[in-house]
């Protein structure tokens, strides 16, 4: 079968190569592979800037069909349909955080799409403790949203209070972003999302998908907007999603006294920080790493629900074949969410 894989370390050495199609062990499922959403983490690894295991087959955001199981395997069937949670590929399972449900910060965890094989293939094999049964009126595009929705989820829903009718700051209309844009227009938020003119077709997508008003921080002054629409109090929250040095500075500039902050973009090199901004406006600051058990629970139980229109947020399906064009999609901002899929 074919499958992307990061053949190297350094820069580049990504290929679409033919691999041996993967087995299962007691307590594994084998799943065919439907769609693979293109994150940020796998053009990291392109770029070696995310740390990896080559050789290892990328993709961690998939649903798909199970195809096969294990002996010991009970809870899930064969022709099952399936969404997985990849960051638990490898983890001890008995430090602290794995059995607080914690995993992220497992002190040998690896995840799939760097650590181990992914899913930019036909087949993939996990444990069985990983896959989430799905509804029936649940698609499997939806369900290829799971593991970035969680991520979302853990940020907006989870670590501090985001209130029915607070402001809030929205700055990188990324996936990621915009997930967050969805469940905070679900709770009854008034969000400002701040971009780039590069990401004018995303900012325009946020519009549509519920916020407030957009702005073009290259072309209008992000705080004098702030101040106008907050009459001068500033954002009860900022969420800050690119990653940006310039980003992080607006947020702590744009965020009232006594105001919640959340880190989901990373940054990934030192910044300058006037950090005394933190002191002084009495801020809460917390960041934001994937998700937790607890997380996916909530995910799972949104997919049910349906109340979020997770496929408007899906711009582009490609073969896998045609990787590099999706690759590039993202990586101009020519789209928001780029799937893959699967072709012999």
């Amino acid at each position: 079968m074919k499958a992307l894989v990061k053949t190297a370390q350094g820069p580049g050495h990504v290929e679409l190569i033919d691999v041996l199609e993967p087995s299962c062990g007691d307590r594994d499922v084998k799943i065919e592979v439907k769609f693979t959403g293109i994150c940020g983490t796998d053009l990291h690894v392109l770029h070696d800037t995310f740390k990896n295991y080559p050789p290892v087959i990328l993709g961690h955001e998939f649903s798909g069909v199970i195809a096969e199981t294990g002996a010991g395997v009970r809870d899930v069937s064969v022709g099952d349909r399936v969404a997985v949670n990849p960051s638990t590929a490898v983890t001890c399972g008995k430090c602290d955080y794995c059995r607080q449900g914690y995993y992220m910060f497992c002190s040998i965890r690896r995840g799939m799409g760097h650590g181990v094989n992914g899913a930019f293939t036909k087949y993939a094999v996990v444990r069985d403790d990983q896959v989430y049964k799905l509804p029936d009126d649940v698609s499997l595009e939806e369900a290829a949203l799971a593991e970035p929705l969680a991520c979302a989820v853990q940020a907006v829903e989870e670590l501090t209070d985001i209130h029915l009718g607070d402001t809030v700051l929205l700055s990188g209309p990324g996936p990621i972003g915009t997930l967050c844009l969805l469940l905070l227009v679900a709770k009854g938020c008034k969000v400002i999302v701040a971009g780039t003119t590069q990401d004018r077709l995303r900012l325009d997508m946020a519009m549509q998908l519920g916020a407030a008003l957009t702005v073009d921080v290259l072309q209008e002054n992000l705080q004098e907007v702030i101040q106008r629409e907050t009459d001068g109090r500033g954002v009860d929250v900022a969420m800050e999603c690119a990653g940006v040095e310039a980003s992080v500075a607006a947020c702590l500039q744009a965020v009232k006294r006594r105001g919640r902050y959340v880190q989901v973009g990373i940054l990934g090199k030192e910044i300058r920080l006037a950090f005394d901004t933190i002191l002084y406006k009495q801020l809460q600051v917390v960041g934001s790493l994937a998700h937790s058990m607890q997380t996916w629970s909530r995910t799972l139980q949104l997919l049910r629900q349906r109340r979020l229109p997770l496929l408007q947020t899906v711009t582009h399906t490609i073969p896998l074949s045609q990787w590099r064009d999706g690759f590039d999609i993202c990586e101009m901002k020519r789209g928001l969410k780029v799937l893959l899929t699967y072709d012999e």
